[in-house]
């Protein structure tokens, strides 16, 4: 707006006359709804009609990216810069004779464009923190603690300078105070600088990426990993509940990343069967002939019974009597069975670690353990195989004339007593007649 058309609506109510002192009151007043209402009309075209062409802009083009800055309000905070500007270049003439107020007009315009400044770069911010959670490099290299690390430098610049304003300080004055400050903004700022730390550890260490499966039983987290801030880590554990872990504890505290194991293409299935000791014994004939019947161990058992035949027979071993030589066992048998049955089936891994070994004896029995990958890492598919290979190998076990160790129950002593009468015992007297 021409400056001159205030100057020409003052000079009009100056020149009416009125008692005073409404001329200069009118001619004041006049001249400062002028001002406003030109600062409201610049607010409202510049929210109506530029961010109307801007959208059309961001509407035709072929990418999706822009389109995080009109979510984050970029524009729409940007555009309250024009009625403040307004306020700024007309107080001096809609406000002529009164220098002081018009200071701190023009003050207060600053103030309100540097905070909606600030809002238009934290918005900013956000939109370039959605644009790059949409490449795969952001789960490695997660960009939100940088984020809201920049959020607080801005904020903390326009606090500084918005002060500077109202003092009417130099900014310089005030930044050459906060070393006299330091230890106060450290408190106050101890957990962001400790996050600002843990997260740059977390990156460059690549201990923990977004949408990690990681487990941390002092916390109870046992989830995924769903934002990595500048303070705290968001998890989403295995019941929908959302647990929220200081990003310093996962640098100074000890927790479980399943990444190795997703990447790894197959996931761990170790469990043992605990045989009782008392079934385990040497194959007889009839046990042999048994097992060479069985499909996965056919040809293990003809080959071994021909190979410690071979064996006494170069020996002169006496096998009258089983302790002397080589002989074939259950327990033994049964071990090569499993891992024949685990080679064979479809949904279990030969390049990762295979193993089905004997473990130290137990009070409990012996221990025959598991100790493979499933090829499938779903949790509930990996547990229905789990499941259905233990199902197997605890109903094959009898036919190995082997038995599971399990603790008396109720119904085994019932059992045990079952058909004895118990003799009801008399009282004594507890004095003769």
């Amino acid at each position: 707006m021409n400056f001159s058309v205030l100057e020409q609506v003052r000079a009009y109510f100056d020149g009416r006359s009125w008692p005073e002192p409404w001329p200069e009151v009118a001619s004041l007043a006049s001249t400062v709804g002028l001002m406003l209402f030109v600062a409201w009309l610049s607010d409202f075209l510049a929210r109506r009609v530029l961010l109307a062409v801007v959208g059309r802009i961001v509407a035709r083009t072929h990418t999706d990216k822009d389109d995080a800055l009109f979510k984050h309000n970029v524009f729409k905070r940007l555009a309250h810069v024009a009625p403040a500007l307004v306020v700024y270049l007309l107080a001096p003439v809609a406000l002529e004779g009164y220098e002081v107020v018009v200071e701190a007009v023009r003050v207060a315009a600053q103030v309100w464009m540097v905070l909606v400044v600030v809002g238009s770069l934290s918005g900013l911010l956000n939109a370039f923190a959605d644009i790059y959670s949409s490449y795969d490099v952001s789960r490695r290299l997660p960009i939100r603690p940088v984020v809201q690390v920049g959020k607080i430098v801005i904020f903390g610049m326009a606090v500084i300078y918005a002060f500077s304003l109202l003092l009417g300080k130099s900014p310089i004055a005030f930044f050459s105070g906060l070393g006299a400050m330091s230890a106060v903004l450290l408190l106050i700022f101890r957990d962001a600088i400790l996050g600002l730390v843990a997260g740059i550890q977390l990156t460059a260490n690549n201990l923990v990426e977004v949408g990690d499966w990681i487990q941390m039983d002092k916390y109870g987290v046992d989830g995924d990993v769903k934002e990595i801030n500048l303070t705290t880590v968001v998890v989403q554990n295995w019941d929908k509940t959302l647990s929220v872990i200081p990003a310093y504890d996962l640098v100074s505290d000890s927790f479980k990343n399943w990444r190795g194991m997703q990447e790894s293409g197959g996931r761990r299935i170790k469990r043992s069967l605990t045989l009782d000791y008392s079934t385990v014994k040497f194959c007889d004939e009839e046990m042999l002939e048994r097992f060479q019947k069985f499909e996965y161990i056919r040809d293990y058992v003809k080959d071994k019974i021909a190979e410690v035949k071979a064996h006494n027979e170069e020996k002169k071993v006496d096998t009258t009597y089983l302790i002397n030589g080589r002989h074939l066992t259950n327990l033994g048998t049964f071990r090569a069975y499993v891992k024949a049955y685990l080679e064979n089936h479809p949904q279990i891994s030969r390049d990762l670690t295979f193993l089905v070994r004997q473990l130290d004896p137990t009070p409990q029995g012996i221990p025959i353990q598991v100790y493979v990958f499933s090829k499938d890492q779903v949790w509930a598919n990996y547990e229905a195989i789990q499941a259905d290979i233990f199902d197997h190998l605890i109903a094959v076990v009898p036919l190995f004339d082997l038995r599971i160790y399990q603790q008396p129950s109720g119904a085994d002593v019932r059992a045990m007593f079952e058909g004895i009468e118990l003799e009801e015992i008399e009282p004594e007297t507890s004095a003769k007649e």
